[in-house]
């Protein structure tokens, strides 16, 4: 009994580690993130390391803001496609 209560506790630790790896790992959509982006999104100027900075943190989001019609536009344009190109980020097919 007493081994098993320990492999609980073990199993129970590991659990909660994961979690706040995962945790602090999470990001925060917010379209407002990618304003250093907007000057070479709608005029093709290259793009800024703060805009890269912030597209690779955003990158994760970038499914949910393509289905956003009022976003759609932005993200699936040649310039985004460029920017995103030029920062090593890969737009997801969703």
């Amino acid at each position: 009994m007493k081994k098993g209560c320990s492999l609980v506790a073990v199993m129970l630790v590991v659990v909660l580690i994961g979690d706040q790896l995962g945790a602090s790992e999470a990001v925060t959509c917010s379209a407002t993130q990618l304003s250093p982006c907007l000057g070479a999104i709608t005029s093709g100027t290259p793009p800024s390391q703060a805009c890269c900075a912030r597209l690779r943190a955003q990158q994760p989001c970038l499914c949910g803001y393509m289905r956003d019609p009022n976003l759609r536009q932005y993200v699936n344009s040649s310039n985004a496609r460029k920017v995103a190109s030029s920062c090593g980020v890969s737009i997801p097919s969703c």
